[in-house]
């Protein structure tokens, strides 16, 4: 294995750790709002998500998504994590990390489709927790707060990241 490659890995693996934990923080405890009954709340962790699609390889970001949304959910609300882990992994499906910028046209579009993916699991989620499919409007609402304000959050990091070469100077890797 060169040494190049050996950088990278490390690099991958270090910004992996790093964007979970930035994650677990901004689900958990940053502008974290409980909505409802259910458990629920709205916070901003999905836009550091979204930064992880973007930046990392597809591997790597839902090991962003899992482990920051997991450990979130465990410190507030351990009865949505087992579901958070696998929508939190699924909602970087629509984003790509192969341009040297954050936003793109499909990376602009991503997080309309990640709100739907991350509606319909947490519906889902909910009829299977608490035995009722009538949730839909609560799940729905719910989602399009949250995903609205994350993405808003994504669109304004994503603009500065950019306006500064932050993916172009962590990523760039020689070979």
């Amino acid at each position: 294995m060169n040494k190049t490659f050996k950088d990278s890995k490390v690099r991958l693996i270090t910004m992996t750790g790093l964007m979970a934990a930035m994650t677990t923080i901004f689900t958990a405890y940053i502008f974290h709002i409980p909505v409802g009954t259910n458990g629920g709340y709205i916070h901003f962790g999905d836009s550091i998500i979204y930064l992880a699609a973007a930046m990392l390889p597809m591997p790597y970001a839902m090991l962003v998504g899992a482990l920051g949304g997991g450990i979130a959910d465990l410190l507030t609300a351990p009865m949505w994590m087992i579901p958070t882990v696998i929508i939190k992994m699924l909602i970087v499906i629509p984003f790509s990390s192969r341009r040297n910028t954050i936003m793109s046209k499909r990376n602009l579009i991503a997080p309309i489709i990640s709100f739907f993916i991350s509606a319909t699991g947490y519906y889902i989620a909910e009829a299977i927790l608490f035995g009722t499919k009538t949730a839909i409007i609560s799940a729905f609402s719910g989602s399009f707060i949250q995903s609205g304000g994350s993405a808003l959050f994504f669109y304004l990091a994503a603009a500065a990241f950019d306006g500064a070469g932050v993916k172009r100077n962590l990523f760039q890797f020689e070979g």
